[in-house]
């Protein structure tokens, strides 16, 4: 019975550490897609895109950086009010779209107003996967690709 008894635990301490293995070891796959920066109008911009996550496990956008501006914040857009927030979720298998009339990346008090045909860079801070630096393309002030 001793026996039995000790390959028993041995079996369900085997079956829990590879359970234990399969939850935690997922980590987020992250992929920056459709960015963009319309031509600013003022000493203010926004900035577009979309961060695709293929991975096993969420993650979040904790704040954004960049040498257009020292004032660089995340805003959520609800009910047509615009609002600083702390964090975006990155769902594991899915996107968080930053997008026109959405949340967005809000660039204050620009250091000079880029043209249409450069390119602004950030640095994208998250929560897991570290530190992102992508290009935006400036477009025309007017542009929107879901319009298209």
């Amino acid at each position: 019975m001793n026996r039995r008894t000790a390959f028993a635990g041995v079996l369900a301490l085997t079956a829990a550490t590879a359970l234990a293995g399969c939850s935690s070891s997922g980590e987020p796959d992250l992929k920056i897609v459709g960015a963009y920066l319309p031509q600013p109008v003022s000493d203010m911009a926004a900035g577009f895109l979309v961060v695709q996550n293929t991975g096993d496990a969420g993650d979040r956008l904790t704040s954004v950086t960049s040498p257009l501006s020292d004032d660089v914040t995340i805003h959520e857009t609800k009910n047509q009010k615009m609002r600083k927030v702390s964090s975006f979720d990155v769902p594991a298998g899915g996107e968080l779209d930053l997008e026109r009339g959405g949340n967005h990346i809000m660039f204050m008090k620009l250091k000079q107003k880029p043209q249409q045909g450069e390119k602004v860079s950030v640095e994208l801070h998250f929560e897991k996967a570290g530190p992102i630096t992508v290009d935006l393309p400036v477009k025309e002030t007017t542009h929107n690709p879901k319009k298209q």
